[in-house]
């Protein structure tokens, strides 16, 4: 106690104080950095959308330790940084940044030994691998591995400490205490984001199953399995891309999310592209980004530059096409849930379409069906009636005495022929197919008649007497399908009628196109180009073409040629 009673005098009372006081500073400094780690990771924790989170994670580090610059890395499969987010960078500053981190350098270090690295200076350091072209100046660095239970998800980054000064180990533990709290986080969010997949995939899968077997067309079915998708996959851009035919070409059938309006109908070459491989594969592929070198078409000019997705519809034996779902640059990647989860999906869609196919092929089988028994009914019994009707009144008209009663009742036989007629022809509409175009003259005319329905609002009177499709040659078959057609656009577009009757017949080595409606008749000052057309093909073929106002009201057009066989 002497002895020590003897130092005491001896030191400087200014330096003494000078030390209880850095002290002091030191605990509240120390008891301020619990408190505000406290503050982060009940900051990181409100909220349970991944990406916010990971945001959140980096702005509370940068606050926590006084720094400029922060950064998230989240390691992809391949271990490299499949995303980065970063924090202090302006718009400008980003768009000026030539290339991305991919994990090398500092940053792969990071990788491969998931530990924490503090450095004064980072150019120093024998890993260090330089700053791409457009990068801010950095020096000093605090990295920090983030684990998701024993899984590393990825590493904080923090450089350039405000006041020029270093980080400590003080910095060290408060970011790696927070590193194990932004695990917990990270992980809560993840189940959270899993679980509302599920609902959504849940629902739209019983939508879509809904929509498809409700008898929808195949391209809203489709537009509703890529919206659904996106909302699924959390994606900004979602397309249904499907195979060409028996060529090397692919097409996109539907799209939703940024820029769909620019991949609608898009063609490309299936070679060499990730959806001619998933297509030939059938099995999904997933991409941290999409770059040229991975994706060499069109299609990747106009999908988001960021992770990717491509998912087959179906099996490999049986696909349909692929379900391409692309996001921003520097978003989250797809993670195997999620690709697991939009396999199912689509194997689900693609189910559902080979279900709806399968109905509406037996519905068509249906209606050919009733179709043909409506034609047969008609041919069986209306015509038969008809006709036995018209054999016995020309019978009676022997026996008529009177001749005005004589002349009534053959118009009525008359009648009853054309009549004959123009249920034949319905009979042979009837049984014309319309899955294919069709081959004979007669389905061509039936085509054309139906045709001009649709844009008409009614349905013209057709008559065909004659062998129309033996009777009149291929060459000459082919003129006289142009002529009705052109006859039936102007009648369309000009007539304004309310009836029209087309006739078609070959008699007497001539074939013959009658073409009569009751509408406003033909303008004076009107164009007569498509009409000097069919006069110059009657004369080429050694015929003859007529149009003339009826007496009543409309037009009246006679096209005839020979037939020569």
């Amino acid at each position: 106690m002497e002895e020590a009673g003897q130092l005491l005098p001896k030191l400087p009372l200014d330096e003494l104080l000078t030390e209880v006081q850095a002290r002091i500073q030191a605990v509240v400094a120390a008891r301020d950095g619990v408190h505000s780690l406290l503050e982060a990771v009940v900051s990181i924790g409100r909220d349970l959308d991944l990406e916010t989170v990971l945001r959140r994670i980096v702005e509370a580090a940068t606050e926590l330790v006084d720094c400029r610059y922060g950064a998230l890395g989240v390691i992809g499969d391949d271990g490299q940084l499949a995303q980065f987010i970063p924090v202090g960078l302006t718009e400008d500053e980003i768009a000026r940044i030539a290339e991305w981190p991919h994990g090398r350098g500092l940053l792969g270090l990071l990788i491969k030994e998931p530990q924490a690295l503090r450095l004064p200076e980072i150019s120093a350091h024998p890993e260090s691998y330089g700053f791409p072209d457009g990068h801010p100046p950095m020096h000093n660095f605090l990295g920090v591995p983030i684990r998701v239970r024993d899984e590393v998800f990825g590493n904080l980054y923090l450089t350039e400490k405000n006041g020029d000064r270093d980080f400590d180990e003080q910095d060290e533990v408060i970011v790696a205490g927070l590193a194990s709290a932004a695990g917990i986080a990270i992980e809560n969010a993840r189940l959270y984001d899993e679980t509302r997949r599920r609902e959504t995939w849940l629902d739209a899968s019983a939508e879509v199953t809904q929509v498809l077997l409700s008898g929808s067309e195949l391209t809203d079915a489709l537009q509703l399995v890529v919206s659904r998708a996106k909302d699924m996959a959390s994606a900004d851009t979602a397309a249904v891309v499907v195979p060409v035919g028996d060529v090397d070409l692919m097409t996109v059938l539907a799209a939703a999310g940024r820029d769909a309006d620019n991949l609608t109908t898009l063609e490309f070459s299936a070679t060499g592209t990730l959806s001619g491989a998933v297509l030939a594969s059938g099995e999904a592929r997933m991409v941290p980004a999409l770059r040229s070198s991975a994706e060499a078409s069109p299609l990747l000019d106009r999908l988001p530059a960021g992770p990717a997705l491509i998912v087959p519809l179906g099996t490999q034996e049986r696909a349909r096409g692929v379900l391409v779902l692309a996001k921003r640059r520097g978003a989250s990647p797809f993670v195997a849930s999620t690709m697991r989860m939009l396999t199912a999906f689509a194997n689900q869609a693609a189910v559902v379409l080979e279900l709806a196919d399968a109905r509406r092929e037996s519905e068509r089988h249906g209606l050919v069906d009733d179709r043909e028994r409506i034609a047969r009914d008609l041919h069986d019994v209306v015509v038969q009636r008809l006709f036995a009707s018209a054999m016995t009144l020309t019978a009676a008209v022997r026996l008529i005495d009177r001749p005005e009663v004589a002349e009534r009742v053959q118009r009525t036989v008359d009648d009853l022929d054309a009549t004959i007629r123009q249920i034949r022809s319905t009979i042979f509409a009837l049984q014309s197919t319309h899955d294919t175009a069709p081959t004979t003259l007669r389905g061509r005319i039936v085509t054309i008649i139906e045709s001009a329905t649709e844009q008409l609002g009614f349905a013209p009177a057709l008559q065909m007497n004659g062998l129309v499709d033996s009777g009149i040659p291929e060459e000459i078959g082919q003129h006289l399908v142009a002529v009705l057609q052109e006859a039936m656009s102007n009648v369309v577009r000009h007539a304004r009628a309310s009836a029209v009757t087309v006739t078609v017949a070959v008699s007497g080595g001539q074939a013959r196109v009658s073409v009569v409606d009751d509408g406003v008749g033909i303008p004076a000052d009107g164009r007569r180009s498509g009409l000097a057309n069919l006069a110059e093909r009657a004369e080429r073929l050694g015929g003859s073409f007529e149009i003339a106002p009826r007496a009543t009201a409309g037009t009246s057009l006679v096209w005839q040629v020979p037939v020569k066989r």
